[in-house]
């Protein structure tokens, strides 16, 4: 249990976190590479640009479960009473459906590169690697959102604090 609650609070965090920290390091050895030894590394703007982009899909979540989106918090925070927490169901509400709706296409597009067993240019990955980083993205804000939806029922009904 101790490993999904450490999963549950910090899976993106650490995925995230490894993913900026072999870019940083792979684009320093590229640089070193080009300028101390005359010499380009071919493979390393490519695995950046991927771990550029699955990044870039698991900030969605990350973002999610810190509630850290673009929000107006102006107006919400002029409801009174349990209003916040009805405002904050819809939100949750229309962004999960969003993100369910977005799936299927999802999955969709990363089994098109399944079946065309389509390669990277410079280092041979199936591209359908890079194309599930979005599939298990939109499937882990949902989660998130779930989450997020149970979480404030239980503060509308009086079972945790705000």
């Amino acid at each position: 249990m101790k490993v999904l609650k450490w999963l549950d609070d910090y899976l993106e965090e650490a995925l995230l976190l490894v993913l900026l920290c072999a870019m940083t390091c792979i684009m320093g050895v590229q640089i070193t590479a080009r300028y101390v030894f005359s010499s380009s590394l071919s493979w390393s703007e490519e695995i950046t640009r991927f771990m550029f982009i699955i990044s870039g899909f698991l900030s969605a979540s990350f973002c999610i479960k810190k509630s850290a989106s673009v929000k107006i918090d102006q107006l919400v925070g002029m409801l009174p009473g349990k209003g916040v927490h009805y405002f904050r169901l819809i939100s949750y509400t229309i962004q999960l459906i969003f993100f369910a709706y977005l799936i299927p296409f999802a999955w969709n597009y990363m089994m098109a590169q399944v079946e065309s067993g389509q390669l990277s240019p410079a280092c041979g990955i199936p591209m359908w690697i890079i194309q599930s980083s979005a599939v298990i993205s939109f499937a882990l804000c949902v989660f998130r959102l779930i989450q997020k939806w149970v979480q404030r029922v239980e503060m509308i009904l009086g079972k945790e604090e705000v």
